[in-house]
C-alpha cells in the first residue's frame, strides 16, 4: 500500500480527508483544442497548384489522305486536330480558403511536315469531307509536298504537331496566366509520286 501522505499531500486517512488516487499516466491539466494555424498563402501560390493538376490532351493527328494512306506529291494534304484533342480545360484548387480556377485554351498548332517546312495554323483545321473538291486545298490548315517521302527512314516523313495553349487563372479577387505550355504529338506520313501513263 503506498504511502498516501507523501504520495498524495492528504494527510493520510488520519486527516479525515479520503484520498484520491490519480492512476499513472493520467494528465489532469486542462486540454488545449488542437487546431492547425492557417499559413498566409497567395492566389499565386494556390494557381500554380492548379495549373500543376491541369491535364493538356496530346493532340490527335488527322490527314486527308487519312494518314494510313499515301499522301501525293502536288496534291493538298489537308491537316486537323481531332476536336476531342482540341477543348478548353479547366481545374481548381483550394489551399487554406484561397481557392484559385486555372483554364487553358488551345490557341495555335505549328505542324512541322518532315521535309523541312513548316505550317502555322490558328486552330484546329478543317476536317476533309466530301463536299470538298478532290484536289481542293484546306481552307485554314493544309499543306502540299513537292518530294516523295522514300529517301526518307522507312520511307515516311515525321510530321509533328505542337499545340500552344493560353492559360489563365483567377480567385481570390487576382488573376494572372502562365505562358509556353504545348502539348505535341507525332505522326509517320508516306507520300509518293503518281506518274501519269499516256496510252493511245
Amino acid at each position: 500500500m503506498p504511502d498516501l501522505k507523501t504520495s498524495h499531500g492528504f494527510g493520510g486517512i488520519r486527516g479525515g480527508m479520503a484520498p484520491f488516487l490519480v492512476p499513472a499516466g493520467v494528465d489532469e491539466r486542462p486540454k488545449r483544442k488542437q487546431t492547425r494555424a492557417k499559413r498566409n498563402v497567395s492566389a499565386a501560390e494556390v494557381a500554380e497548384e492548379a495549373v500543376q493538376q491541369l491535364r493538356l490532351p496530346r493532340p490527335v493527328i488527322r490527314t486527308s489522305p487519312d494518314e494510313d494512306f499515301t499522301q501525293v506529291v502536288h496534291v493538298p494534304t489537308w491537316m486537323w486536330v481531332q476536336a476531342s484533342s482540341w477543348k478548353q480545360v479547366s481545374e481548381t484548387a483550394s489551399v487554406d480558403g484561397v481557392t484559385v480556377t486555372a483554364t487553358a485554351r488551345p490557341r495555335k498548332a505549328v505542324w512541322s511536315m518532315g521535309d523541312g517546312a513548316s505550317v502555322m495554323c490558328l486552330g484546329p483545321g478543317t476536317p476533309y469531307s466530301a463536299r470538298f473538291g478532290a484536289e481542293s486545298s484546306s481552307p485554314d490548315c493544309g499543306y502540299t509536298y513537292r518530294r516523295a517521302s522514300l529517301p526518307q527512314p522507312k520511307g515516311k516523313y515525321r510530321v509533328r504537331v505542337r499545340v500552344t495553349w493560353d492559360v489563365s487563372w483567377h480567385g481570390a479577387g487576382e488573376s494572372g496566366v502562365v505562358p509556353d505550355m504545348a502539348m505535341t504529338a507525332e505522326q509517320p506520313l508516306s507520300v509518293d509520286e503518281v506518274q501519269a501513263v499516256v496510252t493511245a
